[in-house]
């Protein structure tokens, strides 16, 4: 292959991997299809604009305690939610941070929901929670089913942790498809907080 050749190639290269970065931080389909109207800034929070996010399905089944849950009742506050499991590195790292700022917002009516998934049974999930002084409840969903009740490009169920913030009208505000540090967590949760 000539120099020519290989250097008009890699420009080639180059603009096909240009293009696609953009598309994955200029929002619309982001995460596999389905428009969900996310902008993903440069921390990696992808976020969409009052008026323009997707509703929210409603989450329910049974806690790790055994307790039914159901996301319905928490409308009007803001909602994070979670999507964890004990077996991910990342999410114990991260576990610390949610725990703090759940207790820090919880009374300015925000509200905290973990998705449990791929453990196959509770023991190491309550475990978990234990150890990281998690307090407030968490799904348990060792088959993902109920990452697949959001709309198509929400979740990635490949992508553990992940964490989504409902605003008090049940649209989804913000995501984030990686680990949080409280910082992070705290300055996806405010803006939302801060809506009228």
């Amino acid at each position: 292959m000539s120099a020519a050749s290989r250097t008009t190639l890699l420009a080639a290269g180059a603009v096909v991997t240009a293009l696609a970065l953009s598309a994955c931080t200029s929002g619309g389909t982001s995460g596999g299809g389905g428009d969900t109207n996310f902008v993903t800034g440069d921390d990696g929070i992808a976020t969409a604009k009052q008026g323009e996010r997707a509703a929210a399905p409603e989450l329910d089944g049974e806690t790790l305690e055994g307790k039914p849950l159901s996301t319905a009742d928490y409308k009007g506050k803001v909602l994070v939610v979670n999507v964890w499991g004990s077996w991910c590195g990342p999410c114990r790292v991260e576990a610390k941070n949610f725990q703090k700022v759940y207790s820090g917002l919880k009374d300015q009516g925000v509200q905290f929901v973990g998705i449990n998934t791929r453990d196959t049974s509770t023991v190491p999930a309550l475990a978990f929670e234990k150890e990281w002084g998690i307090t407030y409840p968490s799904l348990y969903d060792p088959t993902g089913k109920l990452m697949l009740r959001f709309k198509k490009g929400t979740l990635n169920p490949q992508l553990v942790p992940s964490t989504l913030v409902i605003d008090r009208d049940g649209k989804i505000a913000a995501r984030a498809l990686q680990p949080l540090g409280a910082d992070k967590l705290r300055g996806m949760i405010e803006p939302v907080l801060a809506e009228k």
